[in-house]
């Protein structure tokens, strides 16, 4: 039979082992990053000395159709975050924003296309999943000049990397989704 004083440690002995879990758990987080870069600093980069004017875009069905056919992906909702670039009243490029989920977190992405549609640059401004699973910069400049075509997937234009191949198939899939937005907003193109 347990004293009350056996009790008692053994009780204290174990909340500590709980804080401990709960204090590594907490320090883990912070492994699992937040925002990467914000819209403004990603725009600057592909834009220097720019305007930009924020839209929410809603896609009729009709669009939503077109885009989902032409990017042979889900398109999601809607609702779309578009950011039109212009330089001495011109357009110059655009951005969208993308979030969608990598394994069992989001990732947001700033999908930024020149005025003629193609990718200028790919920048994710936040990633939840353990920095393990983000690929490095130069593996984002793949993108760079690509057009929605059958080319711009895994294992053609775009390669695959080790170790992220969900962040790699998540963010060829949000590339695809943007162009075929863009297309089916704009007006521009047919489906692939």
């Amino acid at each position: 039979m347990r004293s009350l004083a056996t009790f008692s440690r053994a009780g204290r002995a174990e909340k500590a082992r709980v804080l401990a879990v709960l204090f590594l758990l907490s320090w883990a987080g912070g492994l699992y990053a937040t925002v990467l870069i914000t819209v403004e600093e990603a725009l600057d980069l592909a834009f220097p000395e720019t305007e930009v004017t924020r839209e929410t875009l809603f896609l009729t069905e009709g669009q939503l159709s077109s885009a989902a056919e032409a990017a042979e992906v889900e398109i999601g909702g809607a609702m779309v975050t578009r950011f039109v670039v212009r330089r001495d009243g011109e357009v110059v490029g655009f951005a969208y924003v993308d979030t969608h989920r990598v394994r069992t977190l989001p990732e947001t992405l700033l999908v930024i296309l020149a005025a003629d549609g193609s990718v200028r640059r790919v920048e994710v401004a936040a990633f939840r999943e353990p920095l393990d699973y983000k690929p490095g910069d130069a593996w984002y400049r793949q993108f760079d000049d690509e057009e929605l075509d059958r080319n711009l997937s895994l294992n053609r234009d775009i390669r695959p990397i080790t170790g992220a191949t969900l962040t790699a198939r998540a963010t060829t899939d949000a590339v695809r989704r943007v162009l075929a937005i863009h297309s089916a907003v704009t007006g521009e193109g047919e489906s692939p």
